[in-house]
Order: C-alpha cells, then structure tokens, then sequence
C-alpha cells in the first residue's frame, strides 16, 4: 500500500515522512498500523485530540446522532446539535468564567477562525495594520500567513505578505531588553513609520515557533498597551485552548478578556473539523453572510464538542490532572537537560518541549522514538525543539513510558 502515496500524492505530505508506517486504527493515546503494531501518541493530532482517539463516550453520542439521521450538514440553519452547543458552552465554560462573547461559526479550521478575526478587527477600527510577533505561527491561508513568522511558511505564499509588522515575543532578547519597548516607543513616536494598528494577533504559549510560553505579567502588560493605545487584543487559542495549557483557555491565568478568541482543533472533542470566533458583543459588528463558509455547520461535530465539555469541562477535575501530568513532563525533561547540557526544557501544562543548541538533534530523537515505537515531533524555526503533547488523557502509565522513551532517544541520539 506504500507505494500508492509515493505515486499518487503530493510531495506537499510532511508527517507520514516523519512517521512512515501505514496506520489503521486508534484508541485513547495509541495509534495502530496496519500490521497491529501500537504507537504511543504524544502527538494528538497536533493539538486536535485533546481527549484522545475515539473517546468512547463522544463515540456513542456521535454514533447515536448518526444512526438516527441527525442533521449532518446545514451550512449555518439552525439545529438541535448547535442549540446543544451553544447552551453547554455557555453554561460549562463562559458562564463559570465570567466571559461574555458572541460565537461566531467560521469555516471548520483554525487558519478560517483567525482570517475571520482578522477582517473583523479591520472591519470596526477602520485600520489595516496588525501587530503579529516572533515566532508566531497562525496559519497557512493568506491573511494568517501575514502575521505567522516561519521564513519557510511564508515564502510558500508567492506574494508579497503585507499589513502586518512583526515586534518581539515575550524574552525574544533573553531578559535583556524591558517589555514593549521598542514596541511602545514605535506607537509614540510619530516618526517611527508604523501605521496605526487595529489589532494585535497572540499566542499565548507558542507551539509551532518553539513551545515559547508567555509570562502573565507580559500578557497582563500588552493587554493594557492594546487598551492605552486603541488597539484590539486577538487570542489564538487554536492549538492551546481546549484545557492544552490546563485551564480551558490559556489566558486565564493572566487574568485578561482578549476582544476575540479564535479556537479550532479540540473544541470538535473528537478530531471533526470545527472551530469558533468568539467575540465581544459591542465587537459583533458583521452583516449578514459577510465571512461564511459551506462546512462551518458540521453537526456531527456539535455533537461530540458538547459531550466533551459535559464530560470534562463541568468542574475542574481535567485541568488539575493537566497541570500535574505537565509538571511531572517539565521535571523529567529539566533532567533530562541537566544530564546532557546544550538543552532547555520549556512550556507548560501538557505542552511541553525540549530545545537543543545542536539544531539536528530534536529531529533525530524524534526518529529514534519513532524507532521505540512513540509518535513525538519537533517544532521551533529550527526544528530545534522536541514538542512532547500527549492527550490530556493520557494515563499515567502511558505518561511514564514514553518519558522513559524519551529518555532513551535522547541518551542514543547524545552518546
């Protein structure tokens, strides 16, 4: 069956190369090939599967919504399974939070969610420009691509990628250098040539630039110069959100109410294409089919994203489980780093990464895992990072041996 990609598909394929096995099925953390052969997956879908692979109480509900004809398809009609949502999200996550947003259904992806924050934002201020920053990364469609960062990512745009100016992430220059300055002195100076911005566009743990995590107090301060400065705060949420961090969106903690949140890959539950805009209420300033999409009303989708709040997100029993799982990943990689030198252990929550100087040496110990049988990639501009994001779920058995795992590629790839 190998030779049918090689033959048939696009060169554009990029994980099956990382991984080349022919997988088949997938249950809770595992993935299994053809030949029965189990993977530990610290992986999850790139973020989208949160609460591992087919869920057994999403599967009923989506399988029961099935069988009994429900609503696949219906653009953005009005139906049971968005009621069902709309009341669970409402109730279980804004509500207990004290967030008041609309909820916008963009097209099914994370890239659709913030194209669509990005032309709401210009569409209030009247202004074109977005503040994105280092390392970012937001997206492969056009407007998305214009505030991501990765050199290799944007090139593959063909054009020029404009109204949008980088500043740096939280600690781009080590410490050295006080929050916001360069940013805060190019706002107030008028000779500075920076167009007045609509918007900022933030991560608050980079995932694909590196596991690059923010600190509160950074956040807490860019919140006030988007509030000083009449700019609106964006939140991608996209791959942290959903409980990946711990709490359900990963700017709690910072105690702020970013204007617009995109979210995608987990809030389906289960792996469908799903995702939201929520937005400020005074901000829902749309007309009518103004950002639409022909699959932003997957059902099936609606269905499984309510089991999963009903079942995880109805106390705080995931999140405190999140945090101590992530906390036991942070303390064996900072061992693993003081074992070898020339590494960091990074992140938060179940994001949780590796650096190393040697820029060849993540993609290698992600090879050599592979080789022992654990699915684990790298990210960072370098791909200088091993990107280590079990399901929330995972069990702490499951946690342990791939630790161990990573143990040993580590050992292998460094002896």
């Amino acid at each position: 069956m190998n030779d049918i990609f090689a033959t048939l598909e696009s060169e554009v394929r990029s994980y099956c190369r990382t991984w080349p096995t022919v997988f088949d099925r997938a249950s809770g953390s595992y993935l299994y090939d053809q030949d029965g052969t189990a993977y530990l997956d610290f992986f999850a879908g790139a973020g989208a599967l949160n609460y591992g692979h087919n869920n057994p109480a999403l599967k009923r509900k989506l399988l029961e919504y099935l069988e009994r004809d429900g609503v696949t398809h219906a653009l953005d009609q009005s139906t049971v399974a968005k009621g069902e949502f709309l009341r669970s999200f409402q109730q279980n996550v804004l509500e207990p939070r004290g967030l008041n947003y609309k909820v916008q259904f963009p097209g099914p992806t994370g890239t659709n969610s913030v194209e669509s924050a990005l032309k709401l934002v210009r569409k209030i201020t009247g202004r074109e420009s977005i503040i994105s920053f280092t390392n970012a990364f937001h997206g492969m469609t056009l407007g998305s691509l214009s505030v991501t960062g990765n050199s290799m990512k944007r090139g593959g745009a063909g054009i020029p990628l404009v109204h949008a100016t980088p500043m740096p992430y939280d600690d781009y220059f080590d410490g050295q250098v006080p929050d916001f300055l360069y940013f805060e002195k190019m706002l107030e100076d008028s000779g500075s040539g920076l167009n007045e911005p609509a918007a900022v566009i933030v991560e608050t743990l980079q995932g694909e630039g590196g596991i690059n995590s923010s600190r509160p107090e950074w956040l807490r301060g860019l919140y006030d110069l988007c509030q000083k400065h009449g700019m609106l705060m964006i939140v991608d949420d996209v791959q942290m959100g959903c409980g990946r961090t711990g709490p359900f969106f990963s700017f709690e903690e910072a105690g702020i109410q970013p204007d617009i949140v995109c979210l995608s890959k987990s809030i389906g539950g289960y792996g469908l294409p799903m995702a939201l805009t929520l937005i400020k209420p005074e901000h829902d300033v749309w007309e009518p089919g103004e950002h639409n999409g022909t699959f932003r009303g997957n059902n099936p989708a609606f269905i499984t994203a309510t089991e999963a709040i009903e079942q995880y997100w109805k106390d705080d029993s995931l999140q405190k489980a999140t945090i101590a799982k992530g906390e036991r990943v942070g303390a064996v990689l900072e061992e693993i780093a003081a074992e070898h030198g020339g590494a960091i252990s990074k992140g938060r929550g179940l994001a949780r990464g590796i650096g190393f100087d040697d820029l060849n040496v993540a993609g290698k110990v992600s090879k050599a895992a592979f080789d022992r049988k654990l699915l684990v990639e790298t990210s960072g501009p370098s791909s200088e990072v091993l990107k280590i994001m079990p399901p929330l779920t995972v069990s702490d058995d499951e946690l342990e041996k791939g630790l161990q795992i990573i143990r040993e590629s580590v050992r292998e790839v460094l002896a």
